[in-house]
Parts: C-alpha cells; structure tokens; sequence
C-alpha cells in the first residue's frame, strides 16, 4: 500500500507557480489577483478563507478579503461581484460556501464573470468541462487528477465509483475521469446499494462528509481509495469517509486525511489565478 502525498504534491505545485509568478511580474508586470468574498461568522469558512489568503501571499499573488454579515441582501453581494468583475486587477473570484439561507447560491455563482470564476462552479465552465473543451475546473476534483498524474495511475478503461454527486466535487469529478476515458459509476444518498459499486470499482473517490462511510469489505484488493472527506469527530480529531486503518490494507493506493487531497484544493485555487492571470496577459497582447 502506498499513502498518496497530497502536502508534498501540493508543496510541489506552490513553488512552481511561484517561480511562474515572479517571472510574470517581472517581465509583465503582472500580479495575480485573487478576491474571495465570505459571507457571515462560520468558523470553518474563515479558516479557509484565512489559509487561501496565505498561501496567496506565499506565491505572491494580490489577494483582498471581502467580509460582510450574515445579514447581508443578495443584491449587495452581487454588488460587490459586479464591481470584482470588472476590477482589472482581479483575475479570480471566489465565493466562499455555504451562504446564508436568505442567500440564493446559484444566482450569487452566475454573476461571476466566468473569466474569473476560478472555483470552477459558474454553469459556463460546467458546460465546458463536460463537452471537454478547456475550462476553469472545481478545485478538489482537480487536485485529485493532478494526484493520479504525479503517481502515474492510468485512468484509462478503469473502473471507478464516484461516492458523492454533489455540483463542488462528485459531478465534476465524475466529468473529468469520463474525459480520462475511464468508466464512471457514480452513487449518492439514494443509491440502493452502495457496496454493490464500490465493491467492484478499480478506483473509489469519495467525498460526502460520513466519518468512514466505506469500510474493509467496500473495496477489492488492490483497489485504489481517493478519499475526499474531511470530518472533526466527538474527541476533536479529524477523520475522512473512508475508514483507514482497515481499508488501507487491502489498498494499491491510499489518501490519507489530513494531508492528502486537502492541500490540493487551495494548490489547484492557486493555479487557476495563475491560468486567468495568463489569459489576462494574452488578452492584453
């Protein structure tokens, strides 16, 4: 069984875009620009928006935070979308997830300029990324294809069971492995029987946010096990969907959680500012 790195890959891919961003500042003079807007008091929320603000600073991207309240109207939230989307100095616009409830999430995410829309959620780059044409791509989907890149895992005529339908994770997951050509499963809530897929599946990525959901007898020997989940558990730890001291043995390759695909996602936040601020230049040129 071997553990896939996600903080060394993802370590990896911050000091090359760093290298990428020097070199765009000084022959361009053209700063990656990244504005993330977060909406109301979750905790969790702002740890994120707090480490993407850092990891922002560390490969010397511009980046501004725009905090508002919980009370906050729709029309003021895309108020502040329309003014970042025509802010030159702007190459991504991230809106942190969850809104509040008087918040219509879909209308907030459509406002956003899809040039801009480095989190890969506006229906523009949906459609593309279907259609396989180029496109900004959900950031944790992402981060899992550049893992099976790095560790040469050969995703053709595979097949892998998506745990997870979710717009952020298990669709665009599920469209990026069929432009692998692999053969996709995908399960969700309503899935009569779960282990009847996974069971069979030469790859399993999961990601619904059920402290280990996918146990021992889920997966065939051998199979590899991209776990996606992140849960904090009654004595404080954290924890993935899949149960790891088990699953893990009968594995080829493994994430664990933390320190496998969490770190990817704000690795691949990075390299779609850099790809917009690229498109930038050459728009310019």
């Amino acid at each position: 069984m071997q553990r896939i790195d996600g903080k060394a890959l993802s370590n990896k891919i911050k000091e090359n875009i760093k290298v990428e961003t020097t070199q765009l500042i000084e022959e361009q003079n053209i700063v990656p620009g990244l504005a993330v807007v977060i909406v109301g008091d979750d905790p969790a929320s702002r740890a994120y928006v707090g480490m993407k603000a850092k990891a922002c600073k560390a490969v010397g991207f511009y980046s501004i935070v725009h905090e508002m309240p919980e009370t906050i109207t729709q029309d003021e939230i895309i108020e502040t979308i329309k003014m970042m989307n025509n802010n030159p100095r702007i190459d991504g616009i991230l809106v942190q997830l969850p809104l509040p409830k008087q918040i219509d999430t879909n209308k907030i995410l459509e406002v956003i300029d899809p040039a801009k829309d480095v989190d890969g959620f506006h229906a523009y780059n949906v459609g593309r990324l279907t259609t396989g044409l180029d496109s900004f791509v959900a950031c944790t989907p992402l981060g899992v294809m550049e893992m099976f890149k790095e560790y040469n895992i050969d995703l053709q005529g595979k097949d892998v069971c998506v745990v997870g339908a979710s717009n952020i994770v298990g669709k665009p997951m599920a469209s990026l492995l069929l432009n692998a050509n692999a053969t996709v499963t995908v399960t969700h809530i309503f899935t009569k029987d779960l282990k009847a897929h996974t069971s069979k599946a030469d790859i399993v990525v999961v990601g619904v946010g059920v402290p280990k959901l996918i146990k021992e007898d889920m997966v065939k020997k051998g199979a590899i096990v991209i776990d996606i989940g992140i849960n904090r558990i009654e004595d404080g730890s954290l924890v993935g969907d899949v149960d790891f001291e088990n699953v893990s043995k009968k594995c080829s390759y493994i994430t664990p959680v933390p320190g496998g695909v969490g770190p990817m996602t704000i690795a691949m936040l990075l390299s779609n500012t850099l790809k917009s601020a690229k498109n930038r230049l050459s728009k310019e040129n």
